[in-house]
């Protein structure tokens, strides 16, 4: 089958997705990973990565990125093998910091910690994971990079592999929700979220798409 018709000159098509599933993702309740714990994929997350990777495989994709964190790498590699590809490591896309938090579910974290927890519910975008980043700081380093590969690569189809709150910040910018309430938007691990950048505007087209994903899709963790 002939590949799709490239973009028009001034236009760039980014599929953006979260990285599949890590055995932290997977746990009951799932345990927060951020930048510290550099987590592989579970056996069901390769599923998932093969499953995302087969669905864009029709797409005419010119460039695969990732965040350097092994999980998402791992994801983009799978995508970027079917065009024979590199994946290209963007150290600013980098999952959010979540400090002492590491590793741990939200209901430790809300026994142990209470009066963090509280703060970081109210406002996320000035109280942050305790010990780690609040989403001002990851909007400042995250969307300007992706804005970034955006206009970088007019004419073209090209794939992101991020993470979860990444992605979010990323996506309520995009929507023109304050980022306080970028934690409701879902991300499921693989999940295609479809943005268009013509002319010089960036929309979102298409949220969480995750269609491609049903038959080895497990329940995903958020952080």
């Amino acid at each position: 089958m002939p590949d799709p018709p490239s973009p028009a000159p001034d236009t760039c098509w980014l599929y953006l997705l979260r990285h599949a599933a890590t055995a932290n993702n997977l746990a009951r309740p799932p345990r927060l990973q951020g930048r510290r714990l550099d987590a592989e994929l579970s056996d069901e997350g390769r599923a998932q990565a093969e499953r995302a990777a087969a669905w864009l495989a029709e797409r005419p994709i010119a460039a695969v990125y990732s965040s350097p964190l092994r999980r998402a790498v791992e994801t983009a590699a799978s995508i970027a093998r079917r065009r024979n590809l590199a994946v290209q490591r963007v150290d600013a896309i980098t999952e959010v910091d979540v400090g002492d938090w590491e590793g741990r579910a939200w209901d430790e974290i809300a026994r142990s910690d209470p009066d963090a927890y509280q703060r970081f519910l109210a406002a996320p975008e000035r109280h942050g994971y305790r010990g780690g980043e609040n989403l001002s700081q990851v909007d400042q380093r995250a969307v300007p990079a992706l804005q970034r590969l955006l206009e970088e690569n007019l004419g073209r189809w090209i794939v992101v592999v991020g993470h979860n709150v990444v992605n979010r910040v990323f996506l309520a910018r995009l929507i023109q929700l304050p980022l306080a309430a970028a934690r409701l938007l879902v991300q499921d691990n693989c999940g295609v979220n479809l943005i268009r950048h013509r002319g010089g505007e960036t929309q979102l087209r298409t949220l969480n798409s995750i269609g491609h994903l049903e038959s080895v899709k497990p329940p995903g963790g958020s952080v």
